[in-house]
């Protein structure tokens, strides 16, 4: 049986040890964010393989899901800075070969979030992105999108994983 850490090092750098190894990945995106057309959710079944690198001050996770709508396959690459002890997240989409921006941030009572600025269709918004743990086994990924300053902020991504063999 494998055990998995459930605490940080000092400053945050083993934060993401909890989610070394594999996972079943059940997401569901919104077709059209930020937008005023009627709300649709894509849905994607697959796995994410969450990797070390670097004894632990970078990991990777490799997500490959599909659906009636089609396939995401990626990568997220995450940094630990030690500096400001916070992680970055970068996501590279398997589709267009293309790094977003990155989100930036660190766990606080067993939740990460994290914050960055986009850009969705030509215009600014800010991304915020929250991991949220329910056990070892069980983890929710919630980004959403604001387009006013973070005023509101309008969910678009929910990833639920389960670890496998679970």
């Amino acid at each position: 049986m494998t055990t998995h850490s459930t605490t940080s090092s000092p400053g945050g750098q083993g934060d993401f040890d909890w989610e070394l190894g594999s996972w079943h990945t059940s997401v569901t995106v919104l077709a059209d964010p930020l937008s005023d057309s009627e709300e649709r959710w894509l849905e994607f079944e697959g796995t994410s393989i969450v990797r070390p690198l670097l004894e632990g001050r970078a990991n990777v996770v490799e997500l490959r899901v599909s659906g009636p709508d089609g396939q995401i396959d990626g990568l997220n690459l995450r940094l630990y800075e030690p500096e400001h002890q916070r992680w970055s997240a970068t996501f590279a989409s398997l589709r267009d070969g293309m790094l977003t921006p990155s989100v930036f941030g660190r766990f606080r009572d067993g939740v990460g979030e994290f914050h960055g600025e986009d850009q969705l269709a030509g215009r600014p918004i800010r991304v915020r992105f929250v991991i949220e743990r329910d056990g070892d086994d069980r983890a929710r990924f919630t980004q959403a999108f604001s387009d006013d300053d973070g005023a509101t902020w309008e969910t678009n991504w929910v990833a639920t994983d389960t670890r496998a063999g679970s």
